[in-house]
């Protein structure tokens, strides 16, 4: 019942946001990145199993660790990106939320490469030309 928890806690943020819009606007960024910020912690714990799932999972399957690692680099990249993006958004600032998440997918791009170049490596194995 996280989802449950996160909704509600969501949900208290908004509201109060609109209140102190009224209110006092100056306070409406400050109160959307504390509702961020708690929803994000209460997700944590979540997290942490995941993360030995895939561990447990990558053990027993004899996954390269350096790939998962590398795949855990780029979800990682991707919602710090996405998460500020939005939160710089909120603040009605689209232009430069839109430059971030471009050098997010370049990024992403980047550290995506030696996954790459590691498939180009099975596949050509595979097939016997290396």
């Amino acid at each position: 019942m996280i989802i449950a928890k996160v909704c509600v806690i969501a949900a208290i943020t908004a509201v109060s946001a609109f209140i102190l819009k009224a209110n006092k606007s100056e306070l409406v960024p400050l109160c959307l990145a504390a509702g961020g910020i708690i929803m994000i912690l209460c997700v944590f714990d979540y997290l942490a199993e995941s993360v030995q799932l895939i561990k447990t999972f990558t053990e027993q399957t004899g996954i390269n660790s350096s790939v998962v690692k590398m795949i855990f680099r780029i979800i990682g990249i991707g919602y710090i990106v996405e998460l500020t993006a939005s939160s710089i958004k909120d603040l009605g600032f689209d232009s430069v939320a839109d430059k971030l998440i471009m050098c997010g997918r370049i990024v992403i791009f980047m550290v995506s490469a030696p996954i790459l170049k590691n498939l180009y490596e099975v596949i050509m194995s595979l097939i016997g030309i290396v």
